[in-house]
């Protein structure tokens, strides 16, 4: 039972694979979707299912229902690696809805970053994953997506520029 939203997330991961794979053509889209595919796959594995990841090791945690912090924002080691899982996915975003300003994407951050807790906290009751569910989660997931949405526009910016520059 409580593998069960690894084995969810696993088939559509697989079939959304399959779609892809089968229904985009052009090898770079191709390429971009899968990959992308990839990192939510292990996004959505580190987030919500009992597997933790710490950066040097990878462990089972024990059944329970977690816990949630609703008050102390901690800046640790933890904090940062929230930030760091987050960027990529702020740039899909970002690469998703290009008419989004930088702005726009702070509450879409933070709401993301809700959304994830959130769903932490009713699977760890629903199928004993012990995620904590932590508002200084939320804040890091909301920097990292606002950070991934600033990569694009740089790099839309650098893009362009060197695209001008050839024509010049």
């Amino acid at each position: 039972m409580r593998w069960m939203p690894l084995f969810i997330i696993l088939i559509l991961s697989m079939l959304s694979g399959i779609y892809l794979f089968n229904n985009i053509k052009e090898f770079n889209r191709r390429r971009v979707a899968l990959v992308s595919l990839i990192y939510v796959t292990f996004l959505g594995t580190i987030l919500f299912t009992p597997m933790s990841f710490t950066g040097t090791s990878v462990y089972i945690m024990p059944a329970g229902i977690g816990s949630v912090n609703l008050y102390h924002i901690t800046y640790d080691l933890g904090f940062i690696e929230n930030i760091a899982l987050t960027v990529p996915l702020g740039f899909l975003i970002k690469r998703a809805f290009s008419n989004v300003s930088v702005v726009s994407m702070i509450p879409i951050g933070l709401m993301t970053g809700a959304a994830i807790e959130t769903m932490q906290y009713y699977l760890s009751h629903m199928f004993l994953i012990n995620r904590t569910s932590d508002i200084s989660d939320v804040v890091a997931n909301g920097i990292g997506i606002v950070i991934g949405a600033t990569l694009v526009l740089v790099y839309r910016y650098v893009y362009e520029k060197k695209i001008l520059e050839k024509w010049i």
